[in-house]
């Protein structure tokens, strides 16, 4: 988030940010392809009920956010005054945060189950945020906040989401009965949907039909990653 806000005070064109969103995306489609689902792959109920119910969780909260003035958080088209569509910086913010906690999550879990972040994952993160800061930074900015306000927002967000991860961390740690899987299948649900929600076709609408090959490459790049480490 913290790059995001840097990139968008050096006036990034919406193409490029659109193809690195679509490179994100792709990587984080692999990741979860390749890191969460096969982790959470065991047999019984609970791993596609727990997929299922977070899709439908991240799907109800994200509407509510959307409700709120928050819908346009990922548009980066946006130009001072333009852009949030009279959406609040606090929806802005919120359902930001709402994004970021699934993956902050696995993270967090990821450390607690096998000691280290596998590298694949992170790197998906690190790349889908990028945009997702600039176009959050854009937005903010229009609906009036200062600069200054802006960069205190996504740091308590930074904060916020070292939390969760903490959370995710502490769950495996501290509550014997709990599964990880579980909640790894949870988090892959709700940031696949969101993927194809938001991140996807603002990518394609800003960056064209050559985000379908960054997309690719995206997915290739983190695939390659897990696989080899």
């Amino acid at each position: 988030m913290l790059l995001g806000y840097l990139l968008a005070e050096r006036g990034l064109s919406n193409r490029t940010i659109g193809l690195i969103m679509g490179f994100g995306a792709g990587a984080l489609i692999s990741a979860i392809a390749y890191e969460l689902v096969p982790e959470s792959a065991i047999g019984g109920w609970e791993m596609p009920a727990a997929f299922a119910l977070g899709a439908a969780v991240f799907f109800s909260v994200d509407w509510l956010v959307d409700r709120m003035g928050g819908v346009h958080r990922k548009t980066i088209a946006g130009k001072k005054g333009e852009g949030s569509g009279g959406g609040s910086g606090a929806a802005i913010f919120i359902g930001t945060l709402l994004d970021a906690i699934p993956e902050s999550l696995v993270l967090g879990i990821g450390v607690a189950i096998g000691g280290s972040i596998r590298v694949a994952f992170l790197a998906a993160v690190f790349v889908s945020n990028v945009p997702e800061g600039v176009a959050g930074t854009v937005n903010l900015s229009a609906v009036g906040h200062s600069r200054l306000r802006t960069l205190w927002m996504w740091i308590a967000l930074v904060l916020a989401s070292a939390t969760a991860a903490a959370l995710g961390y502490g769950l495996i740690q501290w509550i014997p009965a709990a599964d990880g899987r579980v909640v790894q299948a949870f988090a892959a649900g709700a940031m696949l949907t969101m993927l194809a929600d938001a991140m996807m076709p603002e990518a394609f609408e800003h960056g064209g039909r050559l985000v379908g090959l960054f997309t690719v490459m995206g997915f290739a790049a983190a695939a390659a990653l897990s696989i080899l480490g």
